[in-house]
């Protein structure tokens, strides 16, 4: 069987899942359910195909950051509007018996991918932006090409380096 990403959904198995991190673990059991219900995010779950065990997710939101935030050889090229539309890849997390097998990479490559379908048609959005929870967090985002935001914590990637990033695979 092969694996899939899809829109968490009730029949999904969340109680065992345990990435090792007590917030995004604690996220997944008690919260997730909730801000979907008020549309606060999209969750999507990594599952083989016909199981019920997650072995990962994501989340997805509309935000938006200030323009003295963005990089300047980016926002020298935008129109000059104080807040600037992004999606916010809010959570992203691999179930600890899963890390190690690409997981990782298969659910960023997924809500990178999803994150610019909906820029193209559906809502504007320049950027992907995250907050990493840990330092192996914002290490593993470094590695896929998200850089800083002056004066934050929070890591950028433009929409244009997602589409060039996604032309590349074909």
């Amino acid at each position: 069987m092969a694996d899939k990403i899809v829109a968490l959904s009730k029949e999904l198995n969340r109680a065992s899942f345990k990435c090792g991190n007590s917030i995004l673990d604690r996220y997944f059991h008690q919260q997730v359910s909730r801000d979907l219900k008020a549309k606060l995010c999209t969750c999507f779950v990594l599952c083989e195909d016909g199981q019920h065990l997650v072995k990962g997710y994501h989340t997805l939101s509309n935000a938006s950051i200030p323009r003295e935030l963005i990089p300047a050889d980016i926002s020298k090229k935008l129109p000059r509007y104080p807040q600037l539309p992004v999606t916010l890849l809010g959570r992203l997390a691999v179930d600890e018996n899963f890390k190690g097998k690409g997981y990782g990479e298969l659910l960023l490559l997924d809500a990178l991918k999803k994150s610019r379908e909906a820029s193209k048609v559906a809502i504007g959005s320049m950027a992907v932006i995250v907050d990493p929870i840990d330092q192996a967090a914002e290490v593993f985002y470094r590695k896929y090409g998200f850089i800083h935001l002056p004066d934050s914590k929070k890591m950028f990637m433009a929409m244009k380096t997602i589409a060039e990033l996604f032309e590349i695979q074909g």
